[in-house]
């Protein structure tokens, strides 16, 4: 029970330099940087232009060197400890946007290192290649990804009513402290006997229907992408709700969380293809539901973070099981094909970045000022609707998944 307390742990330290960033790094940009919504989307997209050519890079390196997933781990929790608190903690030694690309340089290089090397050594923690202790693999490990979340979502303003400030330099500090604690105590995680696995290739990954679940996966996490980083825009700005931002992320992630183990025991039961479909359409009921609330629906809204988060659940639980199902069954190594799935996941957010927030800039929207109908609708339309849209394409492929690919 411990190792999989120490995945939970783990997992959660990885959730705090992963979605949580995309939430408060749009408003502490502008507000706090100064910068603009444009240049903060095309530092985000330069970025992921570099996990393109790093991240498969480093799974190749960790399914090499397998001996020293200890220091990978190490080298991952420092990384993204001293990236915490050059972002946040520390006023620009440079100019502001070379300090910024240089921050989150060193957080999602350090982030992607941890987060392959966890994900590939699925098989290994888990003791089997088996769908089944995969999916027990899988609540453990998204249980914790969903704490992060919360914790790191709501930290800035939790720590800035307790400092006085607003919250971001003790966020910082206290991610870094906690960066160094978690390599510690998760320590005994990567000396789990790795298991035989043949290399990756192209036609090997195909085969295996491991690249149809790396498209899908793409096109799953667009929705999420957008929703994110617009997120608290849309509750401070189109629902004019400000001070429940906070309570509103606690209460998604908590449903996503909460429907971890509900989600497994479907999957196991039924198969992920039966499970995947009604979780998505779920969600798309649920940003319908958004689109049509109108300023100050705070209870409307709840039960909006409640569907809709409850729809996440389904997806960081069976998505990431089955890849690495799929690949230990055709006996491949995991690391590198990891690699190309945590760079798909992640241009996903930096593509959302990239191609909306400059879209509402021009459509006059200002975060916190006094906006026009026309900026709001834009910012409802790209928040609610576009997410619905690309939920119905992750539907079709779904649905064209192979029976051996959704049975347990």
């Amino acid at each position: 029970m411990m190792r999989y307390l120490n995945v939970s742990l783990f997992a959660m330290l990885l959730a705090a330099a992963g979605l949580p960033l995309y939430i408060h790094l749009p408003r502490f940009a502008t507000t706090e940087l100064g910068l603009s919504l444009s240049t903060v989307g095309v530092i985000l997209i330069g970025i992921r232009l570099l996990d393109f050519l790093q991240d498969p890079l480093i799974g190749r390196a960790i399914d090499r060197w397998r001996e020293a997933g200890p220091a990978f781990a190490w080298a991952s929790a420092l990384g993204m400890a001293g990236g915490f608190v050059m972002l946040f903690s520390i006023p620009p030694l440079v100019s502001t946007e070379i300090w910024l690309v240089l921050s989150l340089v060193l957080v999602f290089s350090a982030y992607s290192l941890g987060s392959i090397l966890f994900y590939g050594q699925s098989a290994a923690i888990a003791g089997s290649g088996a769908s089944r202790d995969m999916y027990r693999l899988a609540t453990f490990r998204e249980a914790g990804m969903i704490t992060g979340i919360i914790l790191a979502a709501i930290a800035p303003v939790a720590l800035g009513s307790l400092t006085g400030g607003s919250g971001y330099v003790a966020f910082g500090y206290v991610l870094a402290l906690g960066a160094v604690f978690v390599a510690f105590q998760t320590r005994g995680l990567w000396r789990q006997a790795a298991r035989p696995e043949a290399p990756l290739t192209f036609d090997a990954l195909k085969s295996s229907g491991g690249m149809q679940l790396l498209l899908l996966a793409f096109v799953n996490s667009l929705p999420v992408a957008i929703t994110s980083t617009l997120f608290l825009f849309f509750v401070e700005d189109a629902l004019m709700l400000p001070d429940l931002s906070g309570p509103f992320l606690i209460l998604f992630f908590l449903a996503a969380g909460l429907s971890v183990p509900f989600w497994s025991r479907l999957v196991t039961a039924h198969g992920a293809r039966q499970v995947l479909a009604p979780a998505m359409i779920l969600a798309i009921i649920a940003f319908i539901g958004a689109s049509l609330l109108p300023a100050g629906a705070a209870w409307g809204f709840a039960a909006i973070c409640l569907a809709s988060g409850a729809a996440l659940g389904a997806d960081m639980v069976i998505l990431p099981a089955l890849f690495a199902t799929r690949l230990a069954q055709a006996g491949l190594q995991a690391g590198q094909a990891f690699g190309v799935w945590s760079f798909a996941a992640k241009s996903s957010l930096a593509l959302a970045a990239l191609l909306l927030l400059p879209a509402l800039e021009l459509s006059g929207f200002t975060p916190g000022g006094d906006n026009s109908a026309q900026a709001l609708t834009t910012l409802t339309f790209a928040y609610a609707i576009l997410p619905c849209l690309l939920k119905l394409l992750a539907i079709g492929m779904v649905l064209k998944l192979p029976r051996e690919e959704v049975t347990p």
